[in-house]
């Protein structure tokens, strides 16, 4: 990871991994988690800090111990299944991490393209 990545990037998905629910949720890191949403400040208050790390106690022991979230493969198949059983209402600042983290990547591609348009265009000015 780190040749393709710098290091904030390489943490960043490091922290993202903890979400994943494959086997049972063997990846999750409290830590990690909570500092995934320190990287972003401006959705997560110092209080919503103190409440998630609370919050993600409870979400991991749910998780486990739910049938219904058993054989989960993908973050994109916990947020739909976490609205399902409107889990997403309990753990709306888990919920939160977990929208910011399927949303990321569409985000970054984004943000590439634009740049890779504008390199494009002035280039083609410059020829």
């Amino acid at each position: 990871l780190n040749i393709h990545f710098n290091k904030v990037n390489t943490e960043l998905l490091c922290c993202l991994a903890c979400l994943c629910p494959k086997d049972s949720f063997a990846a999750f890191n409290k830590k990690k988690l909570l500092r995934l949403a320190q990287l972003y400040p401006r959705d997560f208050s110092p209080v919503d800090l103190m409440a998630l790390d609370i919050q993600l106690d409870v979400y991991i022991m749910d998780m486990q111990s739910s049938v219904e979230f058993s054989g989960l493969n993908g973050i994109s198949n916990l947020a739909q299944k976490m609205v399902k059983t409107n889990k997403h209402k309990m753990f709306s600042l888990v919920n939160l991490s977990v929208t910011l983290s399927l949303l990321l990547p569409i985000a970054t591609a984004t943000v590439e393209k634009v740049f890779s348009t504008i390199n494009y265009v002035k280039n083609r000015q410059r020829n």
